[in-house]
């Protein structure tokens, strides 16, 4: 039994050329957020997964991506403003934050995983204006190189 992928063998370029435009798109983003917020740095990387190793999972779909990180960033803030930010409410409010992205992103058919730690990370650091502008930057960035790159990408899981 290998521990690598049958996969990789014959499809090793693709599966380093993936990994290596998800480094430099993601390279470019962090550019630009100057890790501002990790919580929120760490969703993205969550989704520069998805985009990058699984291109043609639901999930990895631009309406998804960020349609699904707009929703957790409405939900963030929603419960951060509500939230006393200490104890125990507050971190009642913080798992409301991602049950709540959860339904509204299955009913608004935006669903996408990485988005619930957007809303979580929003709702314990609070709402900025920079977190916003941050993360619908960096989903569009995303977006846009996954539909450059699309045709010569491969599902590698």
């Amino acid at each position: 039994m290998s521990p690598f992928d049958s996969e990789f063998g014959p499809h090793w370029r693709d599966y380093l050329f993936q990994s290596l435009i998800a480094t430099i798109v993601i390279f470019i983003v962090l550019l630009v957020l100057h890790l501002q917020n990790a919580v929120i740095v760490a969703s993205i990387g969550a989704t520069t997964f998805i985009i990058f190793a699984m291109p043609k999972s639901v999930t990895a779909h631009p309406r998804r991506v960020i349609g699904g990180h707009i929703v957790g960033l409405v939900c963030g803030s929603m419960v951060s403003i509500l939230s006393p930010h200490e104890g125990i409410v507050s971190m009642a409010l913080f798992a409301g934050a991602i049950g709540l992205s959860i339904f509204l992103m299955v009913i608004t058919d935006t669903e996408h995983p990485p988005a619930s730690g957007t809303a979580l990370g929003v709702a314990m650091s609070g709402i900025s204006v920079r977190i916003f502008l941050a993360v619908l930057f960096s989903v569009c960035i995303l977006s846009l190189f996954h539909g450059i790159t699309r045709s010569r990408l491969r599902d590698l899981t």
